[in-house]
């Protein structure tokens, strides 16, 4: 399987032609849930907010604006070909692998990850530098999913549980999302909270889009490890686009806490 999917740290490479599908399902279906998070956390005008994988850029983008005309937002990616498309004056775009490359300490008010850290295998030490570079009061708002079981009349796409196999392979931890609660506490952090959120995905919605994409991107791999045959393949995404199709997606879990005052 390793001779399919290279060992970036990411499953879902930006440079695979299903990226552009993903990154406009991603916005659609997580986004609004995103911003209440942060609205909740009071980001405003003045505050610097670090963006740690930012992806296709809409939550750097809409930092940008909440932030103005002060504030300042720093979106970092291991691959930023779809960041270097946002114009914005108090952005800054920046090629970073959260592992590898350093960050400025007790410089920011805000730090951000959406579906980021469970793909880095290193994800707990990763956590404590995102930590690291909080402002005391500074805010970190983590978003992980988690897998859960799957209970009738919903459809259990057997592509589904192979691509969660192939991702647990190659050192995707589906469980994160649920242990940073506890992570942030064990770093001593304040105002510690979760929640998490359950979206009913249903043929042709943009979570059926987002499976397309994932689905596709790592088809080959599946395939070749024998966990899905050719056919299986086929029936499945055909599935996503049959008005009966539903399923629930994983649990996305937002955390958050705050760096103590003193």
């Amino acid at each position: 399987m390793s001779s399919v999917i290279r060992n970036t740290g990411y499953v879902f490479d930006n440079a695979g032609a299903e990226t552009q599908a993903r990154f406009a399902a991603l916005p659609r279906i997580f986004d609004p849930g995103t911003i209440r998070h942060l609205e909740d956390l009071g980001v405003g005008p003045s505050w610097n907010c670090l963006e740690m994988g930012g992806g296709g850029g809409s939550i750097a983008k809409w930092l940008c604006e909440r932030v103005t005309p002060t504030g300042h937002v720093l979106v970092t990616d291991i691959d930023t070909r779809f960041l270097e498309q946002l114009r914005l004056s108090n952005l800054e775009v920046r090629q970073h692998n959260i592992v590898t490359d350093p960050l400025p300490e007790r410089a920011f008010d805000l730090a951000h990850a959406r579906l980021v850290l469970a793909h880095v295998p290193e994800r707990n030490m990763a956590l404590r530098k995102l930590i690291s570079v909080l402002r005391p009061g500074g805010w970190i708002l983590l978003e992980e999913l988690a897998d859960r079981e799957i209970d009738p009349p919903e459809k259990l796409l057997r592509t589904y549980t192979a691509m969660m196999k192939t991702m647990t392979a190659n050192g995707v931890d589906l469980h994160y999302g649920r242990k940073i609660i506890g992570l942030l506490r064990a770093e001593k952090l304040v105002d510690v909270s979760s929640e998490g959120r359950i979206f009913m995905w249903t043929g042709r919605s943009s979570g059926a889009a987002l499976l397309r994409a994932n689905f596709e991107q790592l088809r080959e791999a599946m395939i070749v490890s024998g966990l899905i045959t050719e056919q299986q393949f086929a029936e499945d995404v055909a599935h996503l686009e049959g008005p009966n199709f539903i399923m629930p997606s994983p649990i996305l879990w937002a955390t958050w806490g705050r760096v103590p005052l003193q």
